[in-house]
This record gives structure tokens, C-alpha cells and sequence, in this order.
């Protein structure tokens, strides 16, 4: 029988090259025995290999319970067994089987859980090699080779070689690399201390299967390709990866090599596998990758919650096996939180927690209150202001552990390594975010907390962006609420009902007010407008403005002109932000749009101006809807340019809708089909100006808008001939005792006795004023509104009459001084020709 050499430089004797009787075949190896099971126990499939072990037919056993391929005496051990299996990565044990003809068969089982497409999430896979089929003999190395290690030395080189052989056998189990070898039919027959202690297997765990049975992952099935092509004389292959521990996928930080090996004959009996690990290249490139994806996944949302269940999130498991976020409570005043200090206990919010295990460490439950005692690592690293490493025996971590019985736990699960690393941005201390490593067995080193101190960076930076946003929201949304009208005046011109809709998005709070403004003989005034830009310059901008818009309304100046001086008003504005920081946020309010109009409802006639303003909406009583055609206008900034005003007449009952452009800029419908909606909303009738301001804002809105929207609605009143009363009088001193007479008439005929020597008086003034400087024509009118009398007295002079204190001795002067401080207010409004003096006295008991 031929004898192979024993070392590669022995050639064979001649004697041993003679023929011999021909050699049998070698027996094909065993098959595997293979199985699934998914995560309710049953079997769902069964190789032939299980076939030959068992008995079963795949008919048999495919659906049904693994527990009964279980032997009766170890039934209730292995159901345990297996419900332990099913919960983990993977599994392995003994297990007595039952065969089909009764038999009991102990078998290693090798189990792995994997992930299904359908509608199963987890299946077990179970491997077992099933032995040696009957009529054959188990098979062994090749003749003339030593089988194991104590063989190694029966050579010809006597005891040197014995000493060899042995140190051969201690490099291959003590070698830092990982090796194993696969025989010809790729199973594993030998497998060194490396391969043990990354794939947490024994080398009889794994002794006779194939790799992709010992890890299922592409990666296997790749690596043992490669090895084939060895086999078949491919020479040595190498692969940038490598196979880890089930349920971890492939291990980028190694390096493969396959190399054939041969027998002195250079025929290959086998494949070597050497994997070694490229750690610090690894470790360095695995955290800049980690960097760069939280870049991505870290404050995502303006939640500051959670931004710091993110932090969590993307630190396990691949930096640490729990991470905890504890967040100081903001102030209920704004500003920013402050840590305690190091000498007084610490409260925070555990606001994020995350864990490789359900029950780990860092389990307690997010918003919880958290208390740090004094001068523990938490506190003490929250007023160093930087990041720190503990071990279990560390003495700060032991005493924190005396006194807080959340670090006990912390540590009586196993944790063996801390690190601690406080949240801070633009100089705030926000809070604390505590890792710990208890699964895996490496401590945490210098270049981990450096990583953890950026991506704590990364979540500390976002949430205090999102609460710095909050406190100017918050700042903006009041000091907007506080410039828009608190309360609508009284008046009886017009019934009114507004709406205001901060934008729901990033962008915050704009400049879009209402308002609505009494002027005299009974006119109304509503105003609509919208100041460029978002954040609290454009809510101080539309203060200013609406401020402007009230003084000169109670000047009566046409909608025209009010809105030439708004527009001066705003150059000044640009002119003194123009060197300001930040001034280009809204330009002192250049591009504001505004409408103005005027209602009267004596002559129940309304004048409107538009400063690039959308155009008011009106709606007849008998439900038929338009636009007002008014002239649109400059946006207020641009200077130079004029206004116009248009005038036209609205039946009593008539509706009027005025709005700023984001009612019409919604992004899930074009303008046309808003416009639309618009119409039909207000065209339908209601009861409530409320109503009708529900429903316009409900059938353009299916979300929270993207810009401001102020609203307004009103609802027109007349006020008939017989609440007004008007007399033509002569220029001649003598008539003023008649004025004073027509006075006292009509306030009897309206039941206002009470208000007649006050009349009386306002009258007398009023109607000598006119006569004594200015000019004819001249015409007394009194007003009855509900709460109000309003005295008017025109000429068409353009002279103004204006209040002075008279001296001790003047005949003259003190007729205004009475009336203003008879009546509730006074004025003088100008039209094209002449002007107007009025004075109104409230009729109410107070």
C-alpha cells in the first residue's frame, strides 16, 4: 500500500512505490441533517439529511410541532431548550431525538435564527450532522496520515520531529490569528483558539459542518465559493472580510486568506482559513462612518425628544450597549437650563434610553425624573464641562453606586465600562448622556469618548437650536398677539368677525395683522396687511405699522394718501435698519402689502386702496360673489409710484372679505381651485360671521398653513333717514340760534332730551366757527347711532380750527376747550373741497 510522506522534503521509498491491491473509494461523506422551525415551534422544512436521520419523510414532520421529534423522557428539556433558542442569535446543545422506529438518538444541535420575507419574522434553523449512515465505516484521514495531535510525532524523525509536531500543535491553538481547515468536502475538521473566540463556538460545535451552516450569511456562502476554487487549483484566495458570530452579518475589520494545502505529492487535501483584523484601520474607519450617518439621522425633527432618542438610537449598539439622555428642565421663564452645582444633588429628565437588551441597564422608562447626588461622575462631569471614562472598579463609580441605587442597578447588571459626556451648545449645558458596555467585553477608550463627545455634540447643538426656536416662537407668537386687536370696537356700521392662523412650519410667526378703526360720522375703517418676513423684526415692523395706520386714520385722510404716507413711512423705516445687523430679514418692511377701506353707512358707500394686496372678495345679498375691482398698487417701500381709490356702493346686508395671501397659496391646490372654494364658502349662507369664517378657513386649509392668514369678515349696516338729519344753513350769525333750535327738534323727535344742553352748546360752537371763518355753503348734520350722537358741521373752507387755551382777558377762545371736554372726542376731516368739524357725545347712562 503506498505510504504518503510525512514531510514535504521525504521522497518514497522505492519499495513503497510498488503496486499493492487497488484501493476502494472513499465513502461519501454524511449528509447534514437540516430543519426549520419559525417562531411558534412548528416545522416548516426538513432536508434529506433529516430524512436519513430521523425516518421522517418531509410529509410528516412539515407542519407539525418540533416538540414531538423530541424523545418522551426528554420532552420537557428540550421544549425548554428550544423556547430558549427561539429568543436568541443562536443556540446549541444536546438534545435526545426520536427516531421513527422508536429509537433514541443524542445529537449536538447547532441553531441560528433567521429573518423570513413573508409574513413570519423569525425562524430557528437547526443543523445537526447525522452520523454515519448504516453499512458504512466512519471515515477518516487519509492512509499514512496522522489523525490527531498525538500522532504528530510518530514520523521518522523520532523524538526532534515528536518536539515539532507539537509545537506545530500549539502555534495552530495559540496562533492570534484565526485558522481553521475545511477537507475536501469543505467541513470543518480543525479549528485554533482565534476561530473559538470569534465565532463563540467549541471546534466540536463545529467540527463536520460547513461554514454556511456554522454562520449563515452571504458572506459564508462567498468565502466557501472561494474555497472550492481552491480545491479545484484555483491557488490562494483572499477576501476583504469576514464571517462573525450569527446574527452580526459580515465583519468588515478582517482580512481573509485561503490558501490550499497539499500533500508532499502537491496534491491539495485541503483549504487553510487565516483571517486576521485590520482593528485600529477598522475601529477608525467604523467611527468616522458612524460620524458621518449621524450626521444624517440626528435631529432630524425640531422635537428635542426626539433628537436625543436619536442620539440613543444610532450610539447602540455600535458604540455602546445602552445609551441614556437626561435632559436639565428648561426654565419656565426662558433662558437656559443651568447644572447644580457639583456639591448639590442633580434632577434632570431621563428623556431618551435605549439598550441591546429589553431589560438592560438603561431600561427606566423616558420621563422619569432623574436625581444625581452630589459629587457624583454625572454632576462632576456637568461642571467640568467635558466628558470622562470609568471602569467598574473605579472609585467614583463605586461611591455613586453606594448612594444612588439607579447606578447599583447600573452596575449589578454587568456593566464594566462608563462613559459620561455632557450635552452642551453655545456655551449651555443642556444635560447628561451616559453609555455603558456590559455586553461586549472591550472597555471604552480615549478615541470612543471623543466620539461620543461629538455625536453628544451633534444632539446638543439640535436641541438647543430647537429650544432657542421655541423661546422666539413662543416670544413672537405673544408679542404678535399683543399688537393684533385684543377686542373689537364698538360701532354700528359693521358686524365683524377675524380669524388669525400662525404658519405651522419652520419658517415662524409673520408680520399679517387686521384691524378695525372708527372714524367719525359713524364710517368704519378696516385694514389688512402683510409684512415681509418671519420672526419677531417683522412682528415689531407690523407694530409700527399698524400703530401708523391708526394715527393717520384718525387724521380721515383717504385711503389714497393714508397709504402715500404708510408707504413714506416705510422708506424711513429701510433708511434706519439699512446699517442695522440683520436688517436684510425685513428690510424695515419694504414689499408690506396693505389694504385699506372705508365703509360709511349713511351713504352706504365704501372707498378701498391696495398696496399689492390681494383684492377683497364681496358678497351680495342675493349670494352672488365678485372681486372689488380695486386698483392694486405699489407694495408699500418701493416709493414714487401713486395709489388709487375705488368707491362703490354695497347694498345693506352685503358681505366683505378681506385676507392675506396665504389663504390663497396652499400647496395641494393651484389658485383657480382656491379662489373657487373661496367663493363657494362664502356664498353659502350662515347664520354667524363666525361661521363663515370657519367655513372659508376649513375649505382651504387641509393642513396647517405655510404663511400667516389674517382674515376678516364683515357684514354691512345702513343707517336710514330717520337716524339722520341734515339742515343747509345761511352765512349769517343770526342763524345760529335756528341751528340750535333744529338741534333740540330732532333730539326730542328721537327721544335724547337728555343730550340736548350738550348738543345745544356743541351746536352754538360748531355753527359760529363755520360762520365767522369760513365759508359757504354750510350744512349742520346730527347722527343717531345706537350709543352714539355725532354733531358735523361742514364748509368749504380748508382751514382748520385748532384748540388754544385763552387768556384771562380774550373774548374768544374757549368754545373748542368747552366742546372737548364735553364731548368723547373731536375732529376735523378734509375732503377734496372743505372739511368737516364733528363732535360725538356717547348716549350711554356711564
Amino acid at each position: 500500500m503506498e505510504r504518503l510522506p510525512t514531510h514535504p522534503g521525504e521522497r518514497p521509498h522505492e519499495s513503497d512505490a510498488s503496486p499493492g491491491p487497488a484501493r476502494t473509494a472513499p465513502p461519501a461523506p454524511p449528509p447534514t441533517a437540516t430543519a426549520a422551525v419559525d417562531a411558534r415551534g412548528i416545522v416548516t422544512e426538513w432536508s434529506e439529511g433529516a430524512r436519513q436521520l430521523l425516518g421522517y419523510p418531509p410529509s410528516e414532520v412539515v407542519g407539525q410541532p418540533a416538540a414531538r421529534l423530541l424523545a418522551d423522557d426528554a420532552g420537557t428539556a428540550g421544549a425548554a431548550a428550544l423556547r430558549d433558542a427561539a429568543g436568541r442569535e443562536r443556540w446549541s446543545g444536546t438534545v435526545a431525538l426520536r427516531h421513527r422506529d422508536g429509537r433514541q438518538l443524542r445529537r449536538e444541535l447547532l441553531a441560528h435564527r433567521r429573518t423570513a420575507d413573508g409574513p413570519v419574522t423569525e425562524w430557528l434553523v437547526v443543523s445537526a450532522v447525522t452520523g454515519t449512515p448504516e453499512g458504512q465505516t466512519p471515515a477518516g484521514p487519509p492512509e499514512g496520515e496522522a489523525a490527531g495531535s498525538e500522532a504528530a510525532g510518530s514520523g521518522t524523525y523520532g523524538s526532534e520531529a515528536a518536539g515539532s509536531g507539537r509545537l506545530g500543535e500549539w502555534a495552530f491553538r495559540q496562533s492570534p490569528c484565526v485558522l481553521a481547515v475545511f477537507d475536501a468536502d469543505l467541513r470543518l475538521v480543525r479549528a485554533n483558539a482565534g476561530m473559538e473566540q470569534v465565532l463563540s463556538l467549541t471546534e466540536d460545535q463545529m467540527r463536520g459542518r460547513r461554514l454556511p451552516e456554522i454562520v449563515p450569511h452571504p458572506v459564508s456562502d462567498e468565502t466557501e465559493a472561494k474555497m472550492r476554487r481552491v480545491l479545484e487549483g484555483g491557488g490562494p484566495q483572499h477576501l476583504r472580510a469576514g464571517a462573525g458570530p450569527a446574527g452580526t452579518g459580515a465583519n468588515d475589520g478582517w482580512s481573509t486568506s485561503l490558501v490550499p494545502l497539499k500533500d508532499p505529492a502537491g496534491r491539495v487535501r485541503a483549504v487553510c482559513l487565516a483571517a486576521h483584523q485590520r482593528l485600529q484601520e477598522h475601529l477608525a474607519r467604523q467611527r468616522m462612518l458612524l460620524l458621518s450617518e449621524a450626521s444624517a439621522r440626528i435631529g432630524t425633527t425640531a422635537d428635542s425628544g426626539r433628537t436625543a432618542q436619536e442620539l440613543a438610537d444610532i450610539a447602540v449598539p455600535r458604540l455602546a450597549d445602552f445609551a441614556a439622555v437626561d435632559l436639565l428642565d428648561a426654565p419656565r421663564h426662558g433662558g437656559e437650563p443651568s447644572p447644580a452645582a457639583p456639591t448639590r444633588p442633580l434632577a434632570t429628565t431621563r428623556t431618551a434610553v435605549r439598550s441591546v437588551l429589553d431589560d438592560g441597564p438603561a431600561a427606566c422608562a423616558a420621563g422619569t425624573k432623574t436625581l444625581y447626588p452630589a459629587l457624583s461622575p454625572v454632576a462632576r462631569c456637568l461642571s467640568q464641562g467635558h466628558g470622562a471614562l470609568y471602569d467598574a472598579a473605579d472609585p467614583d463609580l463605586l461611591q455613586w453606586a453606594r448612594q444612588d441605587p439607579g447606578a447599583a442597578r447600573l452596575l449589578g447588571s454587568g456593566t464594566h465600562s462608563v462613559m459620561v459626556v455632557p450635552m452642551r451648545a453655545h456655551g449651555a449645558t443642556l444635560g447628561v448622556a451616559l453609555f455603558g458596555r456590559h455586553r461586549r467585553a472591550e472597555p471604552f477608550e480615549a478615541d470612543d469618548l471623543w466620539l461620543a463627545e461629538e455625536l453628544t455634540a451633534k444632539a446638543a447643538v439640535s436641541i438647543h437650536t430647537t429650544r432657542r426656536d421655541s423661546r422666539e416662537h413662543t416670544s413672537t407668537m405673544t408679542l404678535q398677539r399683543s399688537l393684533l386687536p385684543q377686542t373689537l370696537p364698538d360701532q354700528g356700521a359693521l358686524d365683524i368677525a377675524t380669524r388669525y392662523l400662525p404658519a405651522g412650519t419652520g419658517a415662524g410667526v409673520g408680520g399679517d395683522w387686521f384691524d378695525v378703526i372708527p372714524l367719525s360720522g359713524a364710517r368704519v375703517a378696516l385694514v389688512v396687511g402683510d409684512v415681509v418676513g418671519h420672526g419677531i423684526r417683522a412682528s415689531a415692523t407690523m407694530g409700527r405699522l399698524r400703530t401708523a395706520v391708526r394715527t393717520l386714520a384718525d387724521v380721515d385722510l383717504p385711503p389714497d394718501e393714508l397709504l402715500t404716507h404708510l408707504d413714506d413711512l416705510v422708506l424711513h423705516l429701510s433708511a434706519d435698519e439699512g446699517g442695522t445687523e440683520g436688517a436684510d430679514e425685513s428690510a424695515g418692511g419694504i414689499g408690506t402689502t396693505c389694504l385699506y377701506a372705508v365703509y360709511d353707512p349713511v351713504s352706504r358707500r365704501c372707498a378701498l386702496a391696495r398696496a399689492g394686496h390681494p383684492p377683497p372678495a364681496a358678497v351680495t345679498p342675493d349670494g352672488a360673489v365678485r372681486f372689488l375691482d380695486v386698483p392694486a398698487g405699489p407694495p408699500l417701500g418701493l416709493g414714487g409710484l401713486p395709489f388709487e381709490t375705488f368707491e362703490t356702493e354695497l347694498p345693506e346686508g352685503s358681505l366683505l372679505a378681506l385676507y392675506t395671501d396665504g389663504l390663497l397659496a396652499a400647496r395641494d391646490h393651484d389658485i383657480d381651485e382656491a379662489l373657487d372654494k373661496m367663493f363657494a364658502a362664502l356664498a353659502r349662507p350662515a347664520k354667524t360671521l363666525d361661521t363663515v369664517c370657519d367655513r372659508v378657513l376649513t375649505a382651504m386649509l387641509t393642513h396647517r398653513p405655510d404663511d400667516d392668514i389674517a382674515l376678516l369678515v364683515a357684514r354691512t349696516r345702513a343707517l336710514h333717514a330717520d337716524r339722520v338729519a341734515a339742515w343747509d344753513l345761511a352765512c349769517d350769525p343770526a342763524v345760529v340760534a335756528r341751528a340750535r333750535k333744529h338741534a333740540t327738534e330732532q333730539l326730542t323727535a328721537w327721544g335724547l332730551d337728555d343730550a340736548a344742553f350738550i348738543t345745544e352748546l356743541t351746536v352754538s360752537e360748531l355753527v359760529t366757527n363755520a360762520i365767522r371763518y369760513g365759508r359757504p355753503p354750510i350744512q349742520l348734520r346730527l347722527i343717531h347711532e345706537d350709543s352714539t350722537l355725532t354733531c358735523e358741521v361742514f364748509d368749504s373752507s380748508s382751514t382748520a380750527p385748532h384748540m388754544r387755551r385763552a387768556r384771562t382777558f380774550d373774548e374768544g377762545g374757549r368754545g373748542l376747550l368747552l366742546v372737548g371736554q364735553l364731548a368723547r372726542r373731536w375732529g376735523t376731516r378734509h375732503a377734496l373741497t372743505g372739511k368737516t368739524v364733528w363732535a360725538e357725545q356717547s348716549l350711554s347712562p356711564d
